[in-house]
């Protein structure tokens, strides 16, 4: 009798182990580095666009400086708006003032499944920019060949860490769910929802005008700093 209960005994516990290991397998952790700003090699995965690429005189720029103190670097993206139009431009757009970087294409997708919100740590400007998530177009739109893309506004605090929390290392949580379907710019009214596990790619973009209440705007000089994105599971 008791050989029989030591049996079913270690058949529990092997059955107990194999249903942890599975439910560990399935869950994702609780954060997801997706793109980091500590290198040269870093800001090679990324591009910049303009208004300067339809006639506008807006520029922009991607580093990342060389510290001799040995402290951590982190990326740099600034440079400066303008609303005016080069002259004699041959392009007819509606408005200028915006530049962005974007990530490149690469091979696959980013698998956000289970997660909840992508964080942004960044000391900014006290500008507000605008962080876009690019997925593949499984849901076709109405005139819409390219990727969906979904954005929320991040407002980047002037001249310090965002500490929300009241920790330095804290980051700005963007809930997924605060990511609006967009069509060149503008918020479209279709029923859409996004597809977390076949991300192609983000940027994150600033314009001259719009955004948060209270938060700078105008034509200009901007500057915001970069230390990582991630996906995160909240509690």
């Amino acid at each position: 009798m008791s050989r029989f209960r030591s049996l079913l005994q270690a058949s529990v516990n092997a059955t107990k182990k194999a249903l942890t290991w599975n439910v560990e397998e399935w869950v994702p952790p609780a954060e997801k580095h997706i793109f980091k700003f500590h290198s040269k090699e870093d800001l090679k995965k990324w591009h910049l666009y303009s208004d300067s690429e339809y006639g506008g005189l807006s520029s922009a720029s991607l580093e990342i400086p060389d510290k001799e103190d040995g402290s951590d670097c982190t990326g740099i993206f600034s440079g400066n708006l303008s609303v005016d139009l080069s002259e004699g431009s041959k392009w007819n757009i509606s408005r200028s003032g915006f530049c962005g970087m974007r990530s490149k294409k690469f091979d696959g997708f980013i698998d956000l499944d289970g997660y909840d919100a992508i964080a942004l740590r960044l000391r900014g400007d006290g500008r507000c920019y605008i962080s876009t998530i690019y997925t593949e177009n499984w849901v076709n739109s109405p005139g819409q060949a390219e990727d969906n893309s979904w954005q929320a506004f991040v407002f980047a605090p002037k001249d310090s860490w965002y500490t929300a929390k009241a920790s330095p290392t804290t980051s700005i949580d963007i809930p997924l769910a605060r990511y609006l379907p967009t069509w060149r710019g503008n918020v479209i009214d279709v029923e859409m929802e996004m597809n977390p596990g076949r991300v192609l790619g983000m940027s994150l973009s600033v314009n001259a005008e719009g955004g948060a209440v209270g938060a700078k705007s105008g034509a200009g000089d901007f500057r915001v700093e970069i230390d990582w994105i991630k996906a995160l599971r909240l509690p």
